[in-house]
């Protein structure tokens, strides 16, 4: 049986990679939690982070969530959670050789798209018009995976998640590419502040800046994750050749996900050892910006045929009135109460928009069960 004496020795050896950090990189003693401190444990802060993550519910969802292609009968075609673990491992790769806290990397990357929505980018995009159109504010699928954290799972009780990591997937949009990442520190208030600013202001979202080392590393690095991983995906479903990239980016960045990820990684890596900041070389930066074009134009442009996107938009418009129908009239006997709302606390029931909370609940679906409910509101 372990005494008080002999928990404080275990914390200190979880801890001992410390002695070996950057001074850049964040420390355990500085982790802040919104809602009080947990009760003291073994585990670093920043770990019990990422166990708070794996284990939601929220996470579980992952696994049947589109990342880019929706409803392709492949069975190698990435889903979400092979997204964030991808993430995760490069975030976790250039942590370790620049000595910066991977127990935040390997939170803020894995609990990154926990708020993205099912049919991926272009549901997202539904859902903010609907949003939009009942005034609650812009939908992106960052401020949902803080919101989820902080407020939604648990029953409404929330993960407790630290300041740090909730900050690093809040800034986490890859698509906003830099060549330069510096963190901006920020108070708790700063953080709130940019957590409520991005729903009332689109283009705030492009603004944001990690408060961590660690957060810009998981931003760079969640481009990297799908970059490479969706051209071979696109391969595979037969949707262009490989052929058709230019051969200038395939000699700088190579044509395959191992060599994308590899040359990114180590040019970001021999770039940012020692810095205060991430960094990249032109060449690999103007590299990355022309085959994220390429991709747009190769593939997300591609992924969906006009007639599947107005197909997806119906179904989002009609089983979001549905369940706020079923809302209105207090049809209680509907899975919107039974598998949701029954369970949520009295303080989320009583405090939240019937708008909001069809938001909440379709964006936490996955593709599944979004098209099995859709197919029942139909058969009704």
């Amino acid at each position: 049986m372990f005494t008080q004496g002999d928990s404080m020795n275990l914390k200190e050896v979880m801890l001992k990679n410390e002695n070996y950090l950057s001074e850049y990189a964040s420390k355990d003693k500085d982790a802040i939690r919104l809602f009080g401190n947990l009760s003291d444990d073994i585990r670093p802060n920043y770990f019990r982070d990422t166990d708070r993550i794996i284990y939601s519910l929220s996470y579980t969802r992952y696994i049947d969530k589109t990342q880019v292609f929706s409803n392709k009968q492949n069975d190698h075609i990435s889903k979400r959670m092979i997204h964030v673990q991808l993430v995760s491992k490069i975030a976790r790769t250039i942590g370790r050789a620049l000595s910066l806290n991977e127990d935040l990397i390997e939170a803020a990357a894995l609990g990154h798209d926990i708020g993205h929505v099912p049919f991926g980018h272009l549901g997202e995009r539904i859902l903010d018009e609907i949003s939009l159109r009942y005034n609650e504010g812009n939908f992106m699928h960052n401020v949902q995976s803080v919101r989820t954290l902080m407020y939604l799972e648990n029953n409404g009780k929330g993960t407790n998640l630290t300041v740090q990591t909730l900050d690093g997937i809040l800034c986490h949009n890859g698509e906003f590419v830099q060549n330069e990442y510096y963190p901006k520190k920020k108070t708790v208030e700063d953080f709130l502040n940019d957590y409520e600013t991005c729903y009332k202001d689109k283009s705030y979202v492009k603004k944001l800046v990690p408060m961590t080392l660690e957060g810009c590393v998981v931003r760079i690095s969640d481009i990297i994750g799908y970059l490479g991983r969706d051209i071979e995906d696109a391969v595979r479903l037969g949707v262009f050749d490989i052929n058709e990239i230019p051969e200038s980016l395939k000699e700088i960045l190579g044509d395959n996900n191992r060599d994308i990820v590899s040359t990114i990684t180590q040019d970001i890596i021999e770039n940012s050892i020692g810095k205060n900041y991430i960094k990249m070389s032109p060449k690999i930066y103007n590299a990355i910006i022309d085959l994220k074009k390429f991709n747009q134009e190769h593939i997300y442009d591609l992924a969906n045929t006009n007639e599947e996107k107005e197909e997806i938009k119906l179904m989002f418009n009609e089983l979001f009135d549905y369940l706020y129908n079923v809302l209105e009239n207090n049809k209680r006997d509907n899975l919107i109460y039974t598998l949701y709302l029954d369970s949520m606390t009295d303080e989320y029931n009583n405090n939240t928009t019937n708008a909001r909370k069809v938001i909440d609940y379709i964006s936490g679906m996955t593709d599944e069960f979004f098209l099995n409910e859709y197919k029942k509101i139909k058969e009704a």
